[in-house]
């Protein structure tokens, strides 16, 4: 069996962690996979982060970002979140629960060949040229930059028919996950994880455009349109300039991101937001 690591870079507390989970788990004679920035801090050998997708388990150390981060290499591979972070949504193990959560899960696989997992959606961002990498949180189509005097002429369309019209900085397409992101911050709603659905929220429009929650698997359009360009952006990472005119499809991605370990209390979680 073999398990990935990946650490928030710079932590202390992170490296200390995934050098003591490695050592119980590899114990066992379980191969350990550690992410490069956690390896050097505890000068081992480490890999890049995308070798976690050939891992069975791949724990996540650290907070949201962390997890992200990790996501983006491991795939479909389950990913266990432990939380060293404030809120924590995607991180529902205590540090002091860590080894013995990864412990559990080993153990588990061993005697039934798989990993306990439940399923998120992902969305992507494409075009008939090209597609973005998978984002977990959101997918933003905006103007040049943000402020008053710039962002786009924005319509948003909803498998096939027009939902608006108007010029705002930018639109954003959240999953369940993503609504307490990014969404939250441009005054969208909040999404409960199990609810099957994305939302759809402008950002600083000139004429209001009300949030608009869709079933998890519509076909979202956003066409920009009186901008010299705009940016489609993936979980605020990944970008890709366009040109005024083009129009970028939104939909849920075939790969979902899967989370393995207890749940995360979603209203503990939120409460931690105030």
């Amino acid at each position: 069996m073999n398990v990935g690591i990946v650490g928030q870079k710079g932590n202390e507390q992170a490296a200390s962690l995934a050098g003591e989970i490695a050592a119980t788990i590899g114990d066992d004679g379980v191969e350990v996979r550690l992410d490069e920035a956690t390896a050097a801090a505890l000068d081992r050998p480490g890999v890049d982060v995308s070798a976690m997708a050939d891992c069975d388990l791949v724990v996540s150390i650290g907070g949201d970002g962390t997890f992200l981060y990790a996501a983006r290499g491991a795939g479909t591979t389950p990913i266990m979140g432990v939380n060293l972070g404030e809120v924590g949504f995607l991180n529902a193990v205590a540090p002091v629960d860590a080894v013995d959560a990864v412990t559990a899960e080993v153990d588990h696989v061993r005697e039934t060949g798989e990993v306990r997992f439940r399923e998120l959606p992902r969305l992507r961002a494409s075009n008939d040229d090209w597609t973005l990498e998978p984002a977990i949180n959101e997918v933003v189509v905006q103007g040049p930059q943000r402020g008053h005097g710039n962002g786009a002429e924005l319509t948003v369309r909803v498998d096939g028919s027009t939902y608006s019209t108007g010029h705002a900085d930018g639109v954003l397409v959240a999953t369940p996950t993503g609504s307490t992101a990014y969404n939250l911050s441009e005054d969208g709603p909040l999404v409960h994880p199990e609810v099957p659905a994305i939302v759809v929220t402008e950002m600083c429009g000139a004429e209001s455009m009300p949030s608009l929650a869709v079933d998890v698997d519509a076909d979202v359009e956003i066409e920009l349109t009186d901008a010299p360009s705009g940016y489609v952006i993936s979980d605020g990472r990944t970008r890709r300039e366009i040109d005024s005119g083009t129009t970028v499809a939104v939909t849920a991605a075939e790969e979902p991101v899967r989370i393995a370990g207890p749940r995360a209390n979603f209203f503990e979680a939120l409460a931690k937001l105030q």
